[in-house]
């Protein structure tokens, strides 16, 4: 029997979520995490069932289909324990300790998250996706809790111990110190083991499912850089187009889903994440700078067109997700029929379009078709005029998607995933000269000074219908000073790298574990969980210790102040034997080691920044393709200016704007001709 679920509301009623607020009308009786739960479960001596999840999680919807707004299901879990919901998007420290848990536990992870556990939060039995059963309830989660509870009231000793074990297992793993330090060998060992899980076939990693992972392409795209290996070049290459050739990428509305279930990219699991937009945005522009391949510049400016037009809040902030599903259906809102495609654009334009993009009468998937470029050297066969007519086909469709009912979006704004967002909107305007661009990045930031700030102007993580709500944490702060550091070098206005240095400090005081040398993911001031959280490794994000060393050498380089310096040195020997016997776990982190250990690298211009002449020096900056390196205006007119924060101040020669080319602060001889410039920048 199946529950009206608009007939009563629980206390998810009252939060901000999306995805707690689905649930808000089910029949079991949800808590959000907090201490009420907790006082309740143990005043009553129940365990605790923890969901988590998201909104945009495909097999999240069919997990509350089938059990949560079930009654059967409902009663089970009221009876004998206390059920709390979290959203993993807004609470990534709960998310990430019990992951460990569960990865722990079972040997894999994802979401729907399922965990029973003590009053004191300590698990005992750990589940993804668990299906509600067959044959009236018997199986599946009715089947299993009853289990829990049976041994709960009869042998609880055995879950007790049996969480004291697991609890020990993950402290050990998450907190004790790896410190080792690191030496240049460990980005060689990183690289190889990296290529050797390339798919030379369809690009990527791995067969399936097959993730983007754009941290490992930034990393292959520095040490190309830096040490002039085309085979990294080469693997960078055939994921990028790879994965725009498949099915992932949205070849309609633009934008890339979040991962495919199979090796070609061909099936995607539809749901789109504003990081993983941001992050492929960076690399594909990265990518356009390192090869000078239009190509890539499209792309990701069609990634850019799918983020501004459709994810982008009226106040300026950027939203999180969209939906896999719509009318229940994962993927219906993206995929077509034949016949729906000939109805659209004609009979001898539709056949010819479908040819182009694998259409089919029999579809590729469940019957309909998802576009796809695969077995296509897209690139190489694209002539103007195709451009132009696949334009206008692909336009007409699009006008036709819309009216379909579009998934649910995900409206919250998450000031760290903005972060990220920023940072390749900033990157994108500079390497594009798009104002555009710089203007949505510069308003995301006014969004998140303006409106996710605390009263002692700290950053909160989650912002929707007008609230900003939980304190933030190292993610929310070192991805926003990654995207403020991206929007000084795209403007050279000071006051956001002002900005960047003050959200570093603020980090620093909050986030820095003391005795050794890297970030907890929450604040010292922020409630305890049963173990402190620290997110160290790159996985579908970079982490926010990642994040923070690149943040740190970048300042280093930008204001010559040296505890940045030492603060990176530590965070790298923190976990530098964790780091050496896993590279492939810290390719951002990698990257950021990569400046460290070959050392900063500066361009500086002495010049009125306002002069024809510093204009077109930074044009010839822009144009070259300079990972690591970061560039300083110093104006003569501004040298004696109050709170000026750059380091050693460099003179123009004979009143012309003077470009000084440094490795580590010591500077070669100033050069005042652009052509000169350039040549001294591509010889780098």
């Amino acid at each position: 029997m199946e529950k009206d679920i608009n007939s009563k509301s629980n206390r998810l009623i009252q939060e901000k979520s999306p995805y707690l607020l689905e649930h808000a009308h089910n029949p079991v009786d949800w808590y959000p995490w907090g201490e009420e739960a907790f006082l309740k479960a143990k005043a009553e001596d129940k365990p605790i069932f923890l969901s988590i999840g998201y909104s945009a999680c495909h097999w999240c919807h069919v997990m509350a289909k089938e059990s949560f707004e079930n009654d059967s299901v409902a009663e089970v879990l009221n009876k004998w324990f206390v059920c709390i919901k979290v959203d993993r998007e807004e609470r990534p420290d709960i998310d990430h300790v019990y992951m460990s848990f569960c990865q722990t536990m079972t040997g894999q992870g994802g979401w729907p998250m399922s965990i029973f556990m003590t009053g004191e939060q300590k698990p005992f039995f750990a589940a993804t996706y668990i299906p509600r059963g067959t044959n009236d309830g018997q199986g599946g989660i009715i089947s299993l809790a009853t289990q829990i509870h049976e041994i709960w009231e009869n042998e609880r000793g055995k879950l007790l111990s049996s969480s004291e074990e697991v609890v020990r297992i993950v402290r050990e793993h998450l907190c004790v110190p790896s410190s080792e330090a690191l030496e240049k060998d460990v980005l060689q060992d990183g690289y190889e083991r990296v290529i050797a899980n390339y798919d030379s076939e369809y690009g990527g990693f791995g067969r399936k499912p097959k993730f983007p992972t754009p941290q490992h392409l930034l990393f292959l795209l520095h040490w190309w850089k830096e040490k002039k290996d085309p085979s990294a070049l080469e693997v960078v290459e055939g994921t990028l187009k790879g994965m725009y050739n498949g099915g992932i990428f949205d070849h309609v509305g633009f934008g890339f889903s979040r991962y495919s279930v199979d090796e070609r990219w061909l099936t995607p699991h539809f749901e789109k994440m504003l990081y993983d937009n941001a992050l492929l945005a960076k690399v594909y522009t990265e990518a356009y700078l390192a090869t000078g391949r239009v190509f890539y510049q499209k792309i990701a400016k069609k990634v850019i067109t799918y983020v501004l037009r459709d994810m982008r809040s009226p106040e300026g902030g950027f939203y999180s997700a969209e939906d896999a599903d719509s009318e229940g259906v994962e993927g219906k809102f993206y995929t077509w029929t034949q016949k729906e495609v000939l109805a659209v654009l004609g009979e001898k334009e539709g056949n010819w379009f479908s040819g182009i993009y694998g259409i089919t009468e029999n579809g590729n998937f469940e019957g309909k078709n998802i576009l796809n470029l695969i077995g296509n050297d897209f690139e190489a066969i694209l002539t103007e005029a195709m451009e132009v007519r696949l334009e206008e086909a692909r336009r007409k469709l699009f006008e036709v998607r819309e009216k379909r009912i579009h998934p649910h979006k995900d409206d919250k704004v998450l000031s760290s995933w903005n972060g990220l967002m920023i940072g390749a909107l900033a990157y994108a305007g500079r390497v594009f000269e798009d104002r555009e661009y710089i203007e949505a990045a510069k308003a995301a930031v006014r969004f998140i000074e303006e409106r996710m700030m605390d009263g002692n102007g700290r950053l909160l993580a989650s912002y929707r219908e007008g609230e900003a709500r939980l304190s933030g944490f190292l993610d929310s702060y070192a991805y926003f000073v990654s995207g403020l550091i991206e929007l000084h070098q795209a403007t050279m206005e000071e006051e956001y790298l002002k900005l960047a240095i003050h959200y570093t400090e603020t980090m620093t005081d909050l986030f820095l574990d003391d005795a050794v040398g890297d970030f907890f993911l929450n604040s010292r001031e922020s409630e305890g969980l049963v173990i402190e959280a620290k997110d160290i490794y790159d996985s579908a994000l970079p982490s926010g210790n990642s994040v923070a060393a690149m943040n740190l050498m970048r300042l280093f380089s930008l204001t010559e102040d040296q505890k940045y310096y030492d603060l990176s040195r530590r965070l790298f020997i923190a976990n530098g034997k964790r780091i050496r016997e896993q590279p492939v776990g810290f390719t951002y982190l990698l990257s950021a080691f990569l400046i460290f250990s070959e050392g900063t690298s500066e361009v500086v211009l002495a010049g009125n920044r306002e002069d024809e002449q510093t204009r077109e020096m930074m044009e010839a900056i822009r144009a070259c393709y300079l990972p690591g390196t970061t560039v300083l205006i110093q104006d003569p007119k501004r040298k004696d200016e109050k709170g000026r924060i750059s380091g050693t101040w460099r003179e123009p020669l004979g009143g012309k704007t003077t470009a000084y080319i440094c490795r580590n602060f010591s500077c070669e001889e100033g050069i005042t001709d652009v052509e000169a410039l350039r040549r001294s920048l591509r010889d780098d």
